[in-house]
Protein backbone atom coordinates (compact mmCIF):
# COMPACT_ATOMS: atom_id res chain seq x y z
CA UNK A 1 0.00 0.00 0.00
CA UNK A 2 0.98 3.61 -0.47
CA UNK A 3 3.21 5.45 1.96
CA UNK A 4 1.44 8.73 2.87
CA UNK A 5 4.68 10.70 2.96
CA UNK A 6 5.12 10.08 -0.75
CA UNK A 7 1.67 11.58 -1.44
CA UNK A 8 0.91 9.80 -4.69
CA UNK A 9 -2.39 10.74 -6.35
CA UNK A 10 -4.06 8.47 -7.35
CA UNK A 11 -2.99 5.86 -4.83
CA UNK A 12 -1.12 2.92 -6.42
CA UNK A 13 -2.39 -0.63 -6.08
CA UNK A 14 0.86 -1.85 -4.48
CA UNK A 15 3.90 0.09 -3.33
CA UNK A 16 6.67 -1.16 -1.09
CA UNK A 17 8.07 0.83 1.79
CA UNK A 18 10.95 3.02 0.61
CA UNK A 19 14.35 1.35 0.95
CA UNK A 20 17.01 4.05 1.44
CA UNK A 21 19.80 1.87 0.04
CA UNK A 22 17.85 1.48 -3.23
CA UNK A 23 17.21 5.18 -3.86
CA UNK A 24 18.17 6.59 -7.26
CA UNK A 25 19.59 10.06 -7.78
CA UNK A 26 18.82 11.77 -11.05
CA UNK A 27 21.81 13.71 -12.36
CA UNK A 28 22.87 15.31 -15.61
CA UNK A 29 24.76 12.09 -16.44
CA UNK A 30 21.58 10.04 -16.55
CA UNK A 31 20.25 8.59 -19.78
CA UNK A 32 16.67 7.79 -20.71
CA UNK A 33 16.58 4.47 -22.54
CA UNK A 34 13.58 4.00 -24.79
CA UNK A 35 13.07 2.64 -28.27
CA UNK A 36 10.34 1.72 -30.72
CA UNK A 37 6.88 1.85 -29.10
CA UNK A 38 8.34 3.31 -25.90
CA UNK A 39 10.19 6.16 -27.58
CA UNK A 40 7.41 8.75 -27.30
CA UNK A 41 7.09 8.06 -23.57
CA UNK A 42 10.85 8.51 -23.20
CA UNK A 43 10.64 11.86 -24.95
CA UNK A 44 7.70 12.83 -22.75
CA UNK A 45 9.74 12.04 -19.65
CA UNK A 46 12.79 13.96 -20.86
CA UNK A 47 10.62 16.96 -21.70
CA UNK A 48 8.93 16.93 -18.28
CA UNK A 49 12.21 16.69 -16.33
CA UNK A 50 14.14 19.41 -18.10
CA UNK A 51 12.54 22.70 -16.87
CA UNK A 52 13.18 22.16 -13.16
CA UNK A 53 16.45 20.21 -13.34
CA UNK A 54 18.02 21.93 -16.31
CA UNK A 55 19.16 18.48 -17.48
CA UNK A 56 18.98 17.85 -21.21
CA UNK A 57 18.77 14.09 -20.73
CA UNK A 58 19.36 12.12 -23.94
CA UNK A 59 16.80 9.55 -25.05
CA UNK A 60 18.75 6.62 -26.46
CA UNK A 61 17.87 3.12 -27.68
CA UNK A 62 20.55 1.41 -25.54
CA UNK A 63 22.18 2.32 -22.24
CA UNK A 64 25.88 3.11 -22.09
CA UNK A 65 27.85 0.89 -19.74
CA UNK A 66 28.20 2.23 -16.22
CA UNK A 67 25.90 5.24 -16.64
CA UNK A 68 22.76 5.74 -14.55
CA UNK A 69 19.65 5.25 -16.64
CA UNK A 70 15.87 5.31 -16.66
CA UNK A 71 14.58 2.45 -18.79
CA UNK A 72 11.14 2.48 -20.43
CA UNK A 73 9.88 -0.80 -21.86
CA UNK A 74 6.71 -2.21 -23.36
CA UNK A 75 6.55 -5.61 -21.69
CA UNK A 76 3.88 -8.17 -22.55
CA UNK A 77 4.53 -9.89 -19.22
CA UNK A 78 2.87 -6.99 -17.37
CA UNK A 79 -0.68 -8.18 -16.76
CA UNK A 80 -3.59 -5.92 -17.73
CA UNK A 81 -4.35 -3.00 -20.02
CA UNK A 82 -2.76 0.27 -18.87
CA UNK A 83 -0.90 -1.60 -16.10
CA UNK A 84 2.71 -0.83 -15.24
CA UNK A 85 5.55 -1.74 -12.87
CA UNK A 86 8.13 0.73 -11.58
CA UNK A 87 11.38 -0.51 -9.99
CA UNK A 88 13.89 1.84 -8.36
CA UNK A 89 17.50 0.77 -7.84
CA UNK A 90 20.66 2.81 -7.12
CA UNK A 91 21.83 2.89 -10.73
CA UNK A 92 18.55 2.59 -12.59
CA UNK A 93 14.83 3.15 -12.64
CA UNK A 94 12.84 0.77 -14.81
CA UNK A 95 9.33 1.45 -16.08
CA UNK A 96 7.55 -1.50 -17.67
CA UNK A 97 4.02 -1.47 -19.02
CA UNK A 98 1.72 -3.69 -20.98
CA UNK A 99 0.97 -0.92 -23.49
CA UNK A 100 1.92 2.64 -24.31
CA UNK A 101 -0.76 4.19 -22.09
CA UNK A 102 0.53 2.30 -19.06
CA UNK A 103 4.02 3.58 -19.77
CA UNK A 104 2.71 7.16 -19.95
CA UNK A 105 1.05 6.71 -16.54
CA UNK A 106 4.28 5.26 -15.13
CA UNK A 107 6.03 8.45 -16.25
CA UNK A 108 3.50 10.46 -14.22
CA UNK A 109 4.16 8.30 -11.15
CA UNK A 110 7.90 8.82 -11.52
CA UNK A 111 7.36 12.58 -11.64
CA UNK A 112 5.40 12.40 -8.37
CA UNK A 113 8.13 10.30 -6.72
CA UNK A 114 10.70 13.04 -7.31
CA UNK A 115 10.93 16.09 -5.03
CA UNK A 116 7.96 18.37 -5.50
CA UNK A 117 10.17 21.02 -7.13
CA UNK A 118 10.25 18.87 -10.26
CA UNK A 119 6.95 20.58 -11.17
CA UNK A 120 8.58 23.99 -11.33
CA UNK A 121 8.50 25.68 -14.73
CA UNK A 122 12.00 27.10 -14.21
CA UNK A 123 15.29 25.61 -13.12
CA UNK A 124 15.65 25.01 -9.39
CA UNK A 125 19.06 24.94 -7.72
CA UNK A 126 20.09 23.20 -4.54
CA UNK A 127 17.76 20.20 -4.90
CA UNK A 128 18.93 16.59 -4.97
CA UNK A 129 16.64 14.84 -7.41
CA UNK A 130 16.29 11.59 -5.49
CA UNK A 131 13.73 8.91 -6.32
CA UNK A 132 12.87 6.78 -3.24
CA UNK A 133 13.80 3.11 -3.48
CA UNK A 134 10.36 1.61 -4.07
CA UNK A 135 8.68 -1.00 -6.23
CA UNK A 136 5.23 -0.13 -7.56
CA UNK A 137 2.80 -2.48 -9.27
CA UNK A 138 -0.16 -0.56 -10.52
CA UNK A 139 -3.22 -0.89 -12.73
CA UNK A 140 -6.53 0.99 -13.09
CA UNK A 141 -9.80 -0.23 -11.66
CA UNK A 142 -11.86 1.20 -14.55
CA UNK A 143 -11.15 1.46 -18.26
CA UNK A 144 -13.02 4.78 -18.68
CA UNK A 145 -11.55 7.56 -16.57
CA UNK A 146 -12.63 10.79 -18.12
CA UNK A 147 -12.58 14.54 -18.00
CA UNK A 148 -15.28 16.48 -19.88
CA UNK A 149 -14.82 20.06 -21.05
CA UNK A 150 -17.61 22.15 -22.55
CA UNK A 151 -16.13 24.76 -24.89
CA UNK A 152 -19.50 25.71 -26.37
CA UNK A 153 -20.70 27.96 -23.56
CA UNK A 154 -17.27 29.52 -23.20
CA UNK A 155 -14.48 29.04 -25.70
CA UNK A 156 -10.99 28.24 -24.42
CA UNK A 157 -7.88 28.54 -26.62
CA UNK A 158 -5.67 25.59 -27.46
CA UNK A 159 -3.10 26.35 -24.76
CA UNK A 160 -5.82 26.10 -22.09
CA UNK A 161 -7.09 22.85 -23.59
CA UNK A 162 -3.57 21.40 -23.53
CA UNK A 163 -3.12 22.47 -19.92
CA UNK A 164 -6.39 20.69 -19.14
CA UNK A 165 -5.03 17.56 -20.87
CA UNK A 166 -1.74 17.80 -18.96
CA UNK A 167 -3.61 17.79 -15.66
CA UNK A 168 -5.72 14.83 -16.71
CA UNK A 169 -2.54 12.98 -17.60
CA UNK A 170 -0.89 13.81 -14.27
CA UNK A 171 -3.81 12.10 -12.54
CA UNK A 172 -3.95 9.11 -14.92
CA UNK A 173 -7.21 9.90 -16.68
CA UNK A 174 -7.45 8.29 -20.09
CA UNK A 175 -10.40 10.06 -21.78
CA UNK A 176 -10.77 13.70 -22.74
CA UNK A 177 -14.42 14.27 -23.63
CA UNK A 178 -14.37 17.42 -25.77
CA UNK A 179 -17.85 18.98 -25.96
CA UNK A 180 -17.52 20.90 -29.22
CA UNK A 181 -20.99 22.07 -30.26
CA UNK A 182 -23.77 23.86 -28.43
CA UNK A 183 -26.65 26.33 -28.78
CA UNK A 184 -24.15 29.02 -27.77
CA UNK A 185 -21.35 28.15 -30.16
CA UNK A 186 -20.04 25.69 -32.75
CA UNK A 187 -16.34 25.17 -32.08
CA UNK A 188 -15.01 22.74 -34.71
CA UNK A 189 -14.03 23.65 -38.26
CA UNK A 190 -15.99 21.63 -40.83
CA UNK A 191 -14.59 22.41 -44.25
CA UNK A 192 -17.69 21.34 -46.16
CA UNK A 193 -19.86 23.73 -44.13
CA UNK A 194 -17.85 26.91 -43.48
CA UNK A 195 -20.82 28.88 -42.11
CA UNK A 196 -20.74 26.64 -39.01
CA UNK A 197 -17.72 28.59 -37.83
CA UNK A 198 -18.19 31.81 -39.80
CA UNK A 199 -21.57 32.32 -38.13
CA UNK A 200 -22.15 29.50 -35.65
CA UNK A 201 -18.95 30.07 -33.66
CA UNK A 202 -19.91 33.61 -32.58
CA UNK A 203 -22.64 35.07 -30.40
CA UNK A 204 -23.33 38.78 -30.08
CA UNK A 205 -23.75 38.77 -26.29
CA UNK A 206 -23.86 36.55 -23.21
CA UNK A 207 -26.37 36.38 -20.40
CA UNK A 208 -25.41 37.99 -17.11
CA UNK A 209 -26.40 36.37 -13.85
CA UNK A 210 -28.10 33.10 -13.13
CA UNK A 211 -30.25 31.29 -15.66
CA UNK A 212 -33.00 30.82 -13.08
CA UNK A 213 -33.75 34.54 -13.10
CA UNK A 214 -37.01 35.41 -14.82
CA UNK A 215 -35.61 38.54 -16.46
CA UNK A 216 -32.32 38.03 -18.27
CA UNK A 217 -29.70 40.72 -18.69
CA UNK A 218 -26.95 40.50 -21.30
CA UNK A 219 -23.54 42.00 -21.69
CA UNK A 220 -22.59 43.87 -24.84
CA UNK A 221 -19.56 41.70 -25.61
CA UNK A 222 -19.44 39.32 -28.58
CA UNK A 223 -17.97 35.95 -27.66
CA UNK A 224 -16.70 33.09 -29.78
CA UNK A 225 -13.94 31.14 -31.37
CA UNK A 226 -13.31 27.75 -32.89
CA UNK A 227 -10.59 25.17 -33.44
CA UNK A 228 -9.18 24.63 -36.88
CA UNK A 229 -8.76 21.09 -38.06
CA UNK A 230 -5.00 21.52 -37.78
CA UNK A 231 -5.38 22.57 -34.13
CA UNK A 232 -7.65 19.61 -33.41
CA UNK A 233 -5.16 17.16 -34.88
CA UNK A 234 -2.48 18.77 -32.73
CA UNK A 235 -4.54 18.37 -29.53
CA UNK A 236 -5.41 14.76 -30.41
CA UNK A 237 -1.72 13.91 -30.92
CA UNK A 238 -0.73 15.82 -27.78
CA UNK A 239 -3.24 13.85 -25.71
CA UNK A 240 -2.21 10.52 -27.25
CA UNK A 241 1.41 11.11 -26.19
CA UNK A 242 0.07 11.33 -22.64
CA UNK A 243 -2.05 8.19 -22.80
CA UNK A 244 -5.33 10.03 -23.36
CA UNK A 245 -7.95 9.36 -26.02
CA UNK A 246 -9.93 12.40 -27.17
CA UNK A 247 -13.66 11.68 -27.50
CA UNK A 248 -15.47 14.39 -29.49
CA UNK A 249 -19.08 15.36 -28.91
CA UNK A 250 -21.26 16.71 -31.72
CA UNK A 251 -24.68 17.46 -30.24
CA UNK A 252 -27.87 16.22 -31.95
CA UNK A 253 -30.79 16.50 -32.33
CA UNK A 254 -30.93 19.15 -29.59
CA UNK A 255 -28.46 21.80 -28.44
CA UNK A 256 -28.28 22.66 -32.14
CA UNK A 257 -29.17 26.36 -32.30
CA UNK A 258 -25.70 27.52 -33.37
CA UNK A 259 -25.77 25.12 -36.33
CA UNK A 260 -29.31 26.19 -37.24
CA UNK A 261 -28.27 29.85 -37.05
CA UNK A 262 -25.59 29.06 -39.63
CA UNK A 263 -27.83 26.91 -41.84
CA UNK A 264 -31.51 27.76 -41.19
CA UNK A 265 -32.73 24.91 -43.39
CA UNK A 266 -31.61 22.49 -40.66
CA UNK A 267 -34.29 23.76 -38.29
CA UNK A 268 -38.04 23.36 -38.01
CA UNK A 269 -39.05 27.03 -38.26
CA UNK A 270 -39.42 29.40 -41.19
CA UNK A 271 -37.93 32.28 -39.22
CA UNK A 272 -34.14 32.46 -38.76
CA UNK A 273 -32.52 32.23 -35.34
CA UNK A 274 -29.24 33.56 -33.99
CA UNK A 275 -26.55 31.85 -31.96
CA UNK A 276 -27.94 31.76 -28.44
CA UNK A 277 -26.59 34.15 -25.86
CA UNK A 278 -28.50 32.70 -22.93
CA UNK A 279 -28.24 29.55 -20.87
CA UNK A 280 -30.83 26.83 -20.64
CA UNK A 281 -32.50 24.46 -23.08
CA UNK A 282 -33.29 25.80 -26.54
CA UNK A 283 -36.44 24.73 -28.38
CA UNK A 284 -34.52 24.85 -31.67
CA UNK A 285 -33.60 21.31 -32.69
CA UNK A 286 -32.64 19.65 -35.98
CA UNK A 287 -35.45 18.71 -38.30
CA UNK A 288 -35.79 15.22 -39.81
CA UNK A 289 -35.39 16.08 -43.48
CA UNK A 290 -33.19 13.70 -45.43
CA UNK A 291 -30.96 16.65 -46.28
CA UNK A 292 -30.39 17.24 -42.55
CA UNK A 293 -29.38 13.64 -41.97
CA UNK A 294 -26.97 13.98 -44.91
CA UNK A 295 -25.57 17.17 -43.37
CA UNK A 296 -24.95 15.44 -40.04
CA UNK A 297 -23.36 12.43 -41.69
CA UNK A 298 -21.08 14.71 -43.72
CA UNK A 299 -20.11 16.55 -40.55
CA UNK A 300 -19.36 13.24 -38.83
CA UNK A 301 -17.21 12.10 -41.75
CA UNK A 302 -14.89 15.04 -41.13
CA UNK A 303 -15.02 14.39 -37.39
CA UNK A 304 -14.04 10.75 -37.93
CA UNK A 305 -11.09 11.87 -40.02
CA UNK A 306 -9.87 14.12 -37.19
CA UNK A 307 -10.47 11.81 -34.23
CA UNK A 308 -9.17 8.23 -34.21
CA UNK A 309 -11.33 7.55 -31.15
CA UNK A 310 -13.51 4.46 -31.40
CA UNK A 311 -16.08 6.39 -29.37
CA UNK A 312 -18.06 9.28 -30.86
CA UNK A 313 -20.46 11.17 -28.59
CA UNK A 314 -23.60 12.56 -30.24
CA UNK A 315 -25.22 14.15 -27.19
CA UNK A 316 -28.90 13.23 -27.41
CA UNK A 317 -29.81 15.06 -24.21
CA UNK A 318 -32.41 17.71 -23.40
CA UNK A 319 -34.39 17.53 -26.65
CA UNK A 320 -37.65 19.51 -26.46
CA UNK A 321 -40.18 17.86 -28.77
CA UNK A 322 -42.55 20.78 -29.33
CA UNK A 323 -41.17 21.74 -32.72
CA UNK A 324 -41.41 18.15 -33.94
CA UNK A 325 -44.95 17.87 -32.58
CA UNK A 326 -45.88 21.11 -34.40
CA UNK A 327 -44.08 20.27 -37.64
CA UNK A 328 -46.18 18.76 -40.45
CA UNK A 329 -43.01 17.30 -41.96
CA UNK A 330 -41.93 15.66 -38.70
CA UNK A 331 -45.45 14.25 -38.26
CA UNK A 332 -45.39 12.92 -41.81
CA UNK A 333 -41.99 11.31 -41.13
CA UNK A 334 -43.44 9.62 -38.06
CA UNK A 335 -46.34 8.21 -40.09
CA UNK A 336 -44.02 7.06 -42.89
CA UNK A 337 -41.85 5.16 -40.39
CA UNK A 338 -44.63 3.93 -38.07
CA UNK A 339 -43.35 5.93 -35.11
CA UNK A 340 -46.00 6.40 -32.42
CA UNK A 341 -44.66 9.59 -30.82
CA UNK A 342 -41.82 12.09 -30.69
CA UNK A 343 -39.83 9.92 -28.26
CA UNK A 344 -39.84 7.18 -30.88
CA UNK A 345 -38.78 9.77 -33.46
CA UNK A 346 -35.79 10.72 -31.31
CA UNK A 347 -34.91 7.03 -30.96
CA UNK A 348 -35.10 6.60 -34.75
CA UNK A 349 -32.87 9.66 -35.17
CA UNK A 350 -30.26 8.21 -32.80
CA UNK A 351 -30.51 4.75 -34.39
CA UNK A 352 -29.73 6.23 -37.79
CA UNK A 353 -26.61 7.89 -36.38
CA UNK A 354 -25.73 4.64 -34.61
CA UNK A 355 -25.96 2.71 -37.88
CA UNK A 356 -23.83 5.32 -39.64
CA UNK A 357 -21.11 5.25 -36.99
CA UNK A 358 -21.13 1.46 -36.77
CA UNK A 359 -20.70 1.25 -40.55
CA UNK A 360 -17.54 3.34 -40.13
CA UNK A 361 -16.16 1.22 -37.30
CA UNK A 362 -17.13 3.57 -34.49
CA UNK A 363 -19.34 3.33 -31.41
CA UNK A 364 -22.03 5.86 -30.52
CA UNK A 365 -22.05 7.35 -27.01
CA UNK A 366 -24.98 9.42 -25.79
CA UNK A 367 -26.45 10.92 -22.65
CA UNK A 368 -29.11 8.82 -20.95
CA UNK A 369 -32.00 10.45 -22.86
CA UNK A 370 -31.08 8.17 -25.77
CA UNK A 371 -32.92 5.47 -23.80
CA UNK A 372 -36.22 7.25 -24.48
CA UNK A 373 -38.20 5.51 -27.18
CA UNK A 374 -35.78 2.56 -27.24
CA UNK A 375 -31.99 2.34 -27.12
CA UNK A 376 -29.94 1.97 -30.29
CA UNK A 377 -28.47 -1.51 -30.51
CA UNK A 378 -24.77 -0.73 -30.06
CA UNK A 379 -24.91 2.55 -28.13
CA UNK A 380 -23.10 3.33 -24.90
CA UNK A 381 -25.12 5.28 -22.33
CA UNK A 382 -23.63 8.10 -20.29
CA UNK A 383 -25.96 8.30 -17.29
CA UNK A 384 -26.17 11.84 -15.90
CA UNK A 385 -29.68 12.21 -14.45
CA UNK A 386 -28.78 9.96 -11.56
CA UNK A 387 -27.81 6.32 -12.13
CA UNK A 388 -31.21 5.00 -13.19
CA UNK A 389 -30.49 5.27 -16.91
CA UNK A 390 -27.15 3.54 -16.50
CA UNK A 391 -28.70 0.75 -14.46
CA UNK A 392 -31.42 0.23 -17.08
CA UNK A 393 -28.85 0.15 -19.88
CA UNK A 394 -26.58 -2.28 -18.02
CA UNK A 395 -29.55 -4.54 -17.34
CA UNK A 396 -30.18 -4.54 -21.10
CA UNK A 397 -26.58 -5.56 -21.74
CA UNK A 398 -25.28 -2.16 -22.83
CA UNK A 399 -22.04 -0.58 -21.69
CA UNK A 400 -22.51 2.49 -19.51
CA UNK A 401 -20.47 5.35 -18.11
CA UNK A 402 -21.79 6.56 -14.77
CA UNK A 403 -21.80 10.37 -14.63
CA UNK A 404 -24.54 11.29 -12.11
CA UNK A 405 -24.68 15.04 -11.67
CA UNK A 406 -24.87 14.83 -7.87
CA UNK A 407 -21.41 13.24 -7.72
CA UNK A 408 -19.35 14.21 -10.76
CA UNK A 409 -20.74 17.48 -12.14
CA UNK A 410 -18.03 19.97 -11.28
CA UNK A 411 -20.09 22.97 -12.35
CA UNK A 412 -21.85 22.50 -8.99
CA UNK A 413 -20.97 24.57 -5.96
CA UNK A 414 -18.29 23.21 -3.64
CA UNK A 415 -19.59 25.07 -0.56
CA UNK A 416 -22.61 27.08 0.52
CA UNK A 417 -23.56 29.15 -2.57
CA UNK A 418 -23.60 32.32 -0.48
CA UNK A 419 -19.84 31.93 0.07
CA UNK A 420 -18.79 31.21 -3.52
CA UNK A 421 -18.92 32.80 -6.91
CA UNK A 422 -21.74 32.04 -9.30
CA UNK A 423 -22.29 28.39 -10.31
CA UNK A 424 -25.08 26.53 -12.02
CA UNK A 425 -26.48 25.04 -8.80
CA UNK A 426 -26.23 21.87 -6.76
CA UNK A 427 -23.60 21.07 -4.14
CA UNK A 428 -20.82 18.55 -4.77
CA UNK A 429 -18.07 18.67 -2.18
CA UNK A 430 -14.64 17.13 -2.43
CA UNK A 431 -15.74 14.43 0.00
CA UNK A 432 -18.86 13.76 -2.10
CA UNK A 433 -16.61 13.04 -5.08
CA UNK A 434 -14.21 10.85 -3.12
CA UNK A 435 -17.08 8.86 -1.65
CA UNK A 436 -18.63 8.07 -5.02
CA UNK A 437 -18.91 4.40 -6.04
CA UNK A 438 -19.57 4.04 -9.80
CA UNK A 439 -20.93 0.47 -9.64
CA UNK A 440 -24.48 0.41 -8.22
CA UNK A 441 -24.96 -2.40 -5.69
CA UNK A 442 -28.20 -3.50 -7.40
CA UNK A 443 -26.34 -4.79 -10.46
CA UNK A 444 -25.39 -8.43 -10.81
CA UNK A 445 -21.71 -9.18 -11.49
CA UNK A 446 -22.46 -9.65 -15.21
CA UNK A 447 -24.35 -6.37 -15.34
CA UNK A 448 -21.68 -4.57 -13.30
CA UNK A 449 -19.12 -5.56 -15.94
CA UNK A 450 -20.90 -3.13 -18.28
CA UNK A 451 -19.95 -0.16 -16.07
CA UNK A 452 -16.92 1.15 -17.93
CA UNK A 453 -16.17 3.89 -15.42
CA UNK A 454 -17.00 7.55 -14.92
CA UNK A 455 -15.83 11.07 -15.66
CA UNK A 456 -15.97 14.60 -14.28
CA UNK A 457 -18.11 17.15 -16.14
CA UNK A 458 -17.22 20.80 -16.58
CA UNK A 459 -20.13 22.70 -18.08
CA UNK A 460 -18.87 26.24 -18.51
CA UNK A 461 -21.85 28.60 -18.36
CA UNK A 462 -20.32 30.12 -15.24
CA UNK A 463 -16.66 29.48 -16.04
CA UNK A 464 -15.67 32.32 -18.37
CA UNK A 465 -11.94 32.13 -17.58
CA UNK A 466 -9.27 29.47 -17.32
CA UNK A 467 -8.77 30.43 -13.67
CA UNK A 468 -12.43 29.79 -12.83
CA UNK A 469 -12.31 26.54 -14.79
CA UNK A 470 -9.38 25.29 -12.71
CA UNK A 471 -11.00 26.42 -9.45
CA UNK A 472 -14.08 24.32 -10.22
CA UNK A 473 -12.07 21.34 -11.49
CA UNK A 474 -9.41 20.91 -8.80
CA UNK A 475 -9.03 19.28 -6.36
CA UNK A 476 -12.28 17.49 -7.25
CA UNK A 477 -10.63 15.84 -10.26
CA UNK A 478 -7.92 14.58 -7.90
CA UNK A 479 -10.56 12.80 -5.82
CA UNK A 480 -12.24 11.34 -8.89
CA UNK A 481 -8.87 10.14 -10.22
CA UNK A 482 -8.49 7.98 -7.14
CA UNK A 483 -12.07 6.70 -7.33
CA UNK A 484 -11.47 5.50 -10.88
CA UNK A 485 -7.86 4.30 -10.70
CA UNK A 486 -7.33 2.89 -7.22
CA UNK A 487 -8.93 -0.29 -5.83
CA UNK A 488 -12.37 0.08 -4.26
CA UNK A 489 -10.79 -0.50 -0.84
CA UNK A 490 -8.45 2.44 -1.50
CA UNK A 491 -8.78 3.88 2.03
CA UNK A 492 -10.44 6.72 3.86
CA UNK A 493 -11.13 10.30 2.91
CA UNK A 494 -8.80 11.33 5.75
CA UNK A 495 -5.99 9.32 4.15
CA UNK A 496 -6.71 10.98 0.80
CA UNK A 497 -6.55 14.44 2.38
CA UNK A 498 -3.26 13.56 4.07
CA UNK A 499 -1.75 12.83 0.65
CA UNK A 500 -3.66 15.57 -1.11
CA UNK A 501 -2.29 18.46 0.93
CA UNK A 502 1.34 17.77 -0.14
CA UNK A 503 0.07 17.06 -3.66
CA UNK A 504 -1.32 20.58 -3.66
CA UNK A 505 2.27 21.83 -3.64
CA UNK A 506 2.61 20.28 -7.08
CA UNK A 507 -0.50 22.14 -8.23
CA UNK A 508 0.96 25.34 -6.76
CA UNK A 509 4.17 24.94 -8.75
CA UNK A 510 2.14 24.26 -11.88
CA UNK A 511 0.26 27.49 -11.29
CA UNK A 512 -3.13 25.82 -10.97
CA UNK A 513 -5.89 28.03 -9.54
CA UNK A 514 -7.45 25.20 -7.54
CA UNK A 515 -9.94 25.55 -4.69
CA UNK A 516 -7.66 25.78 -1.64
CA UNK A 517 -10.60 26.01 0.70
CA UNK A 518 -11.58 22.42 -0.12
CA UNK A 519 -8.32 21.25 1.45
CA UNK A 520 -8.22 23.77 4.29
CA UNK A 521 -11.71 22.81 5.47
CA UNK A 522 -11.50 19.08 4.71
Amino acid sequence: MSTPSLSLIPKPVVMTEPEPSSAFELTADCQIVAADAALAAGNLLAHSLRPATGFALPVVPMAAAGQPAIHLLIDAAIDGEEAYRLDVEPQSVTLRASDYAGLAYAVQTLRQLLPVEIFSATQVSGVRWVVPGVVIEDRPRFGWRGGHLDVGRHFFPVEVVKRFVDLLALHKFNRFHWHLTEDQGWRIEIKRYPRLTEIGAWRRHTMIGHGDNKLHDFDDTPHGGFYTQEQIRDVVAYAAERGILVVPEIEMPGHAQAAIAAYPELGNLDTPVEVSGEWGISENIFNVEESTFEFLENVLLEVLDLFPSRFIHIGGDEVPKRQWNDSPRAQAYMREHNLPDADALQSAFIRRMDDFLNAHGRVLVGWDEILEGGLAENAIVMSWRGEEGGIAAAEQGHDVIMTPEANVYFDHYQFDPASEGLAIGGLTTLEDVYSYEPVPPTLTPDQAAHVLGSQGQLWTEYMPTAERLEYMAYPRFCALAEVLWSPSERGTYADFLQRMRPHAQRLDLLGIHYCRRALDEG
